[in-house]
């Protein structure tokens, strides 16, 4: 079988099962399992996936820059945010991540509401300037990508609140592979986050389910919550409630 026609196999598998396992593919194409490996290196590096022990795993479209992000399941992301917003009640602290969805989040927030939301997104705190919520924006490095505050500055600034919620946005939640994103740095501000809220919601619009990117922010178990929309299969969402996490659906 030619690079091409294996490839294309590799991709009809993942397709089909979510995954690939490189043993399996090696053997029923009767080849090295250091061949499978090399396609799945190379695909890997064209983003057509997303490689881990043994295999590999659908590769997230979020890891793409923010204006081709802003058209992923535009519907999903101010479903999930309409979702979220109702869950901030009057007097708690919530720290809104950065990304597409906490933008949509930020919109769906009754102007109204009494509560204190920290952000390290700016473009999260613009929709918010106008809101009678006290404002906290955290400071830092600009990672442009995500358009968020990083370093040292903004991990000092985490460590210094507690919130009664954090809604987390992410690149790829997978029940082995955990919640995760593109950017090592990014990730260990979520982890920050996390460590000081009571409660995490992750805003999981559908392309981000069984996918995955490189970088952990936390296994399922460390979160209470998965927003999602309606649309998705139950049973797509049970083995992520055998790992403890309450799943709860926007509807559209």
């Amino acid at each position: 079988m030619l690079t091409q026609q294996r490839k294309k196999h590799i991709l009809s598998i993942l397709r089909r099962d979510g995954r690939v396992v490189a043993r399996s593919v090696a053997v029923d194409l009767d080849i090295s399992e250091d061949t499978i490996r090399r396609d799945l290196r190379d695909l890997a590096r064209d983003g057509l996936l997303q490689r881990v022990h043994g295999g590999a795993l659908p590769a997230s479209p979020a890891v793409q820059n923010l204006e081709k992000r802003q058209a992923v399941s535009t519907a999903e992301k101010t479903a999930i945010g309409r979702a979220a917003a109702a869950m901030i009640r009057s007097g708690q602290v919530a720290f809104i991540d950065g990304g597409t969805t906490a933008v949509q989040l930020a919109r769906q927030i009754d102007p109204g509401l009494r509560a204190t939301l920290v952000t390290h997104s700016p473009l999260v705190a613009a929709e918010l300037a106008d809101h009678a919520a006290e404002v906290i924006l955290i400071g830092g490095r600009l990672f442009r990508h995500s358009m968020v505050a990083t370093g040292t500055l903004a991990m000092e600034a985490i460590a210094r609140i507690r919130a009664d919620l954090f809604f987390l946005g992410v690149t790829g939640i997978h029940p082995e592979t955990g919640l995760t994103t593109g950017d090592a740095e990014e990730a260990a501000i979520k982890r920050a986050l996390i460590a000081a809220a009571a409660e995490t919601v992750v805003l999981a619009s559908p392309e981000k389910l069984g996918a995955a990117s490189p970088f952990l922010i936390a296994p399922v178990t460390a979160i209470a919550t998965i927003l999602t929309t309606s649309d998705v299969a139950p049973e797509e969402l049970r083995v992520y409630e055998r790992l403890g996490a309450t799943v709860a659906r926007a509807p559209a």
